[in-house]
Formats: structure tokens, sequence, C-alpha cells
């Protein structure tokens, strides 16, 4: 395959996230902060997400475990992880964070418990769509290629 297909497949792919409401337009903003002084810096940030996002999953999760649940400590982490994804344009992680957060404030436990079982379904498909984004990024640039960007 050469850099023309790469770069085809790379813009389909990320037009297709953005299509399917993973992404939205703060994703742009980001990758506008990019530059050659920092190449790196959007696959910096969302490993940073990725890394963050599995902790407060987890956090999630043991606080839904807990007998009684403190609601306000569920809605500390899911509030913290709305923030996190709104900041890199993950908008379908983001837009289950504002349900999830709905159910705290109700201190609905089987809603919360649906809904952290939608974040980490949306968490890993986001996950694996932008690891399919970043493989074909380097497979470009390995090639002496140029990222493309949507505007």
């Amino acid at each position: 395959m050469d850099v023309i297909q790469w770069q085809r497949q790379h813009r389909d792919h990320q037009a297709s996230m953005f299509r399917e409401g993973f992404l939205d337009d703060q994703f742009i903003q980001l990758q506008k902060l990019q530059d050659e002084t920092s190449p790196d810096f959007v696959i910096e940030v969302i490993t940073m997400f990725f890394a963050d996002s599995e902790n407060l999953i987890n956090n999630m999760k043991q606080a839904l475990e807990q007998t009684p649940v403190d609601f306000r400590q569920v809605d500390a982490h899911v509030h913290q992880y709305k923030g996190s994804s709104a900041s890199v344009g993950a908008a379908r992680v983001k837009n289950v964070c504002v349900t999830f957060r709905n159910f705290c404030d109700a201190q609905n436990l089987e809603g919360c418990a649906r809904c952290l079982q939608q974040l980490q379904h949306e968490y890993s498909l986001l996950k694996s769509n932008l690891q399919h984004l970043f493989g074909l990024q380097q497979q470009i640039q390995a090639a002496g290629g140029s990222i493309p960007t949507i505007e």
C-alpha cells in the first residue's frame, strides 16, 4: 500500500468517526494545536486520556459496588470523565456521562449500572477506532507523507 492509499484510509476513517458521533469539533481543535515542534501532541493527549479513562471507569465501578452506594462519589468520577472526554472531543463518551450523571442525581443504581456498561462499551469502541487512526498516521509518517486534516 502506498502513502496516498493510507492517507485516503485515514481521511475516510476519521470522517466516519465524526459521522458516527465518536468525535466532535473539539478533536479538530486538538489537532490544530499540533505542529512541527510537537508532532505527537494529539497521540500524547489521547494516550493520557486512555489512562485516565481506565482509572475513572474502574473508580466508578468500585464506587457502585460499595454498600451503601455514595452517589456523590460516583457522580464526581463521572463529572471528571465528562470533562476529560469533552476536552478531547470524545462525543459519545461525553453524552453517556451526561445520562449517567442524571442517574446519579436520581440515586438510581440500576440506571447507573447500565450507564457504566454503556460507558465501558463506548470507551472500548472509541479506543479501538483511535488506535486504528493513529496506526494509519504512523504508516503515513514512516513513508514520508503528511497527515490529512479535516477542516
